[in-house]
């Protein structure tokens, strides 16, 4: 039987334009809106200014461009720039399954590949809907946090076969990429362990810059590791519990394959359409799990109306509680990394100031006492009936017991932004307006609107990526 990463490289380069209904199309543009407020917000923070650095470094006339400059590079080097600014804030979209991910990560790899070959929008839209596609139906096959490795290694995977369509390889050349880009980029998740550093942004955008990188070197001949999924080191063995088969749109289970072979329940097995829309746009510039738990932390604000907490509870799932709810970091931040980490900051700074910002993850917030000692009032524990609602949705269950003795409680399932409660196409573009405030011209956030709407009839991408920052 062919090869898993055979598999995927027929797949890849069956998707056509044509094809994307005209919902999953619209969705695209929504994402690059989205994310590219995402890159503005995070234009002048330290990881943004020390990869535009590195990016800047190096010119090629025929690459890809540095968004908020004129200055062109190497594909490479733009996606890990640029993928490094839309992810900076936690604010670009989320799809949460056996695997978290932020699959508009794949987005910069699309935008440095599609301007540097002189592709059409159609192609860019195309490209990024197979990003979304693989990474996704990964997240649903099998979990790389449990055994200590990072999402980013389904994005690498995402990202050189997004790319390969892109460079217009044949099967054989994309089964090498996907070989090449497999073998030697495996990240462990000591990145979101503990005080969280700046490479928490620059994750994904390294392994969209090796994904670049394996599918050209696989067009110029390059071989890679054969049987990257089944080998006896390979990722079966090595990374999950065992084998899987992805269930991408359109597609049929492959001839010959066995479900008693599998290790893993498929999440979204039954379902055939794109999974971008079944992605997530971020309200509030924090991890994802605690989306929900902000939600009903601003509900309850309002019962509150200024009484005293004395104690808060908040019951949640295993994800929420083992990313953003166990570790004695979260409890005392030092980093915006690890403040948009810890959902017990999110929920204080939800109550104190009546939302969550930018600004909220300041380094004077995150040590102010008053925040702090909000947060020692919280107790953040896993409760086993809020597991059965996840990853369908992100219960989070908040039990307030104010001074007066009054008890209020709020859960929430489905925040704002969620695929079960989606923020509107107004709503999508006030959050960018928010983030390009004062980093561009109002003038030139309505060129970056309305040229994403049109995305579609394109002839080149450098009309959405050509603009300047103040």
């Amino acid at each position: 039987m062919a090869t898993l990463a055979s598999r995927l490289a027929k797949w890849t380069l069956e998707q056509k334009f044509n094809k994307l209904p005209t919902a999953t199309v619209h969705e695209v543009k929504r994402r690059v809106i989205d994310s590219i407020g995402c890159a503005l917000g995070a234009y002048h923070k330290s990881p943004a200014k020390i990869t535009r650095q590195k990016a800047t470094s190096v010119s090629d006339k025929n690459g890809a461009t540095i968004l908020g400059t004129t200055h062109r590079t190497t594909p490479e080097l733009a996606a890990f720039t640029n993928g490094a600014m839309v992810r900076y804030l936690d604010f670009n979209d989320t799809y949460l399954s056996l695997e978290p991910a932020h699959p508009s990560d794949n987005i910069p790899a699309a935008w440095a590949m599609a301007e540097s070959l002189g592709r059409s929008g159609q192609d860019f839209i195309t490209a990024s809907v197979i990003g979304y596609e693989i990474q996704c139906r990964l997240c649903d096959a099998a979990s790389l946090r449990k055994h200590g490795w990072d999402h980013p290694y389904w994005g690498v995977l995402s990202t050189v076969l997004l790319a390969g369509w892109l460079m217009k390889i044949d099967a054989a050349q994309l089964e090498h990429a996907l070989g090449l880009a497999g073998v030697c980029n495996i990240p462990t998740r000591q990145t979101r362990t503990g005080q969280l550093p700046m490479w928490k942004a620059c994750a994904f955008s390294n392994a969209a810059r090796n994904g670049i990188f394996a599918a050209d070197l696989a067009r110029l001949g390059m071989t890679g590791p054969h049987e990257i999924f089944e080998g006896p080191k390979g990722i079966f063995k090595m990374l999950v519990d065992g084998p899987f088969e992805p269930q991408l749109a359109g597609s049929q289970r492959a001839a010959g394959f066995s479900d008693s072979k599998m290790n893993t329940t498929l999440i979204n097995a039954d379902y055939d359409g794109y999974m971008i829309d079944k992605t997530y746009i971020k309200y509030w510039p924090a991890e994802y799990h605690s989306q929900s738990a902000i939600d009903a932390a601003l509900q309850l604000r309002k019962e509150i109306a200024g009484r005293e907490i004395k104690t808060l509870e908040i019951a949640s799932f295993e994800a929420a509680v083992s990313i953003i709810g166990s570790e004695p970091e979260k409890w005392r931040p030092t980093s915006r990394e690890t403040a948009d980490h810890s959902m017990g900051y999110c929920v204080a700074c939800a109550f104190i100031d009546g939302d969550v910002t930018r600004e909220s993850f300041s380094e004077e917030k995150i040590r102010d006492p008053k925040y702090l000692n909000l947060l020692d009032k919280i107790r953040i524990y896993e409760d086993p009936q809020l597991n059965a609602g996840y990853p369908k949705g992100i219960p989070n269950h908040l039990k307030v017991t104010l001074a007066d003795g009054t008890k209020l409680d709020k859960r929430v399932d489905y925040p704002r932004g969620h695929a079960g409660n989606p923020m509107t196409d107004d709503e999508v573009i006030s959050k960018f307006m928010r983030n390009a405030r004062s980093v561009i011209t109002d003038a030139t956030a309505q060129k970056i609107i309305d040229t994403a709407w049109k995305l579609d009839r394109l002839e080149s991408i450098s009309d959405l990526l050509s603009f300047e920052v103040l």
